[in-house]
């Protein structure tokens, strides 16, 4: 077999089989196959596309090079949830606890964040002392007694798909939905789970900006999770504005306690019901997407769920009195308003620039190498559709620098105020296959 043929072969359009599939991925992770031959491959595939059962045997390739999580000997269905991303989206920690209080596991795999904030474990992190390296058996008792836990994800995950992102990264082939597909799902099936609920954003903080660039995408993932043997669904949901008001890691982790409380924003929840109750679905509990939501709801009015929480950080390290106390958690030095300038309604929030100007107060990371201050970010006292005043204000600034005049520029230029309410939605649409 050579790569040559191979490239030729998907430069005609015809379908690759799951064994040339194989030669390749091997041979590229291994160093066997050369840069300018893998960069005509993903260019071949990102003007042919791929068939349902080339993207599959892809994925099932770049699962193969590396670890595979093996979670057989927790009981249950594992259900894992993944997110494309966005601002200020506190979506796991809130539904991690929420799901296990419903005695479904949840043992996932996380990682730290590039962009905007940090990942799950840089917001967890806002507990002193909490961590993820834990070993195999103690990962696996955690889940099984309390149902909860969070590790970091394993060096050797996907060697295959680092390695691809990174030539896909300089050779403008981002952008083909085979690649990302297969990119995203390779990493959930190597984590272990048995079923999985994707959320795929769209707007202008997503990678996907229109409904129906992520609808393909989402479809594309759904299918591959089918064919690999995983039960997977996908919501499309929006990110044309930051996920409820919080952004930055320990802010973020406060929103989350408030609304395990029942007291979060009205879009947080929303989401979170709504990704919950199809998690409770998959996972076999009922059949019934209403009674899902009302069980989620449950576990929130008793407070079950918070106590669930307290419980995970507890067992990671954390101490869990700073849940009842979230004021022990890193606290900014500075804060700043950021006042509109008239009356209307806020008729837009661009939420990628917004992210940007988190990421440049402290609470991103542009490289692996910075770091982050738990601390800093944002809380939006308006969204989309709300009235303002003048003089109101629009963004409270958590710093621990005392000049933000450029913070505060970029966040009032991508700030828009009208005279018109404007519509808004949370969710698109349900993609099962």
């Amino acid at each position: 077999m050579r790569m040559v043929d191979i490239i030729e072969k998907k430069r005609e359009g015809r379908e690759l089989s799951k064994e040339e599939i194989q030669f390749f991925v091997n041979g590229y992770t291994n160093g066997t196959i050369p840069d300018y031959q893998a960069s005509a491959f993903l260019m071949a595939i990102y003007f042919q596309d791929m068939t349902d059962e080339e993207r599959a045997n892809l994925t099932l390739a770049m699962v193969d090079s590396g670890d595979v999580i093996d979670l057989s000997n927790i009981e249950g269905t594992k259900v894992d949830k993944h997110s494309t991303g966005g601002v200020g989206d506190t979506t796991t920690l809130v539904l991690a606890p929420l799901i296990a209080a419903l005695d479904i596991p949840f043992a996932k795999m996380s990682g730290r964040g590039l962009g905007h904030t940090g990942g799950t474990i840089d917001k967890l992190e806002a507990f002193t002392g909490f961590h993820v390296e834990l070993t195999d058996q103690e990962f696996t008792e955690m889940v099984n007694r309390d149902k909860i836990s969070v590790i970091g994800q394993s060096g050797n995950l996907t060697p295959a798909d680092k390695k691809l992102y990174a030539l896909r990264d300089v050779t403008a082939t981002v952008s083909s939905i085979p690649l990302i597909a297969s990119s995203i799902m390779s990493k959930k099936i190597a984590a272990g789970a048995d079923a999985i609920v994707l959320d795929v954003k769209t707007g202008a903080g997503a990678f996907m900006k229109t409904e129906e660039e992520a609808a393909e995408l989402a479809s594309a993932m759904v299918r591959i999770g089918q064919l690999v043997g995983r039960n997977t669904m996908a919501i499309i949901s929006d990110m044309s504005q930051p996920l409820g008001n919080a952004i930055g890691n320990s802010l973020e982790v406060q929103e989350a306690i408030e609304t395990l409380q029942g007291n979060g924003p009205e879009d947080l929840t929303e989401l979170v019901l709504t990704l919950g109750s199809q998690m409770v679905v998959l996972a076999e509990k009922t059949d019934s997407l209403e009674e899902a939501r009302e069980r989620l709801k449950a576990v929130i009015e008793d407070g079950s769920a918070l106590g669930k929480f307290k419980q995970f950080i507890q067992n990671q390290g954390g101490n869990p009195e700073w849940v009842e106390k979230p004021e022990l958690l890193p606290q900014a030095k500075y804060k700043f308003d950021v006042l509109a300038d008239e009356d209307g309604f806020v008729t837009e929030m661009v939420a990628d620039t917004i992210g940007v100007a988190a990421m440049k107060l402290g609470a991103g990371r542009e490289t692996k190498e910075d770091s982050i201050d738990l601390a800093v970010g944002f809380i939006l006292r308006k969204k989309v559709g709300d009235s303002v005043k003048k003089g109101e204000s629009l963004v409270t600034i958590f710093a621990n620098q005392e000049d933000v005049a450029d913070i505060e520029a970029m966040l009032k230029e991508n700030i828009c105020i009208g005279k018109d309410i404007p519509e808004t939605k949370l969710i698109y649409r349900e993609i099962h296959s």
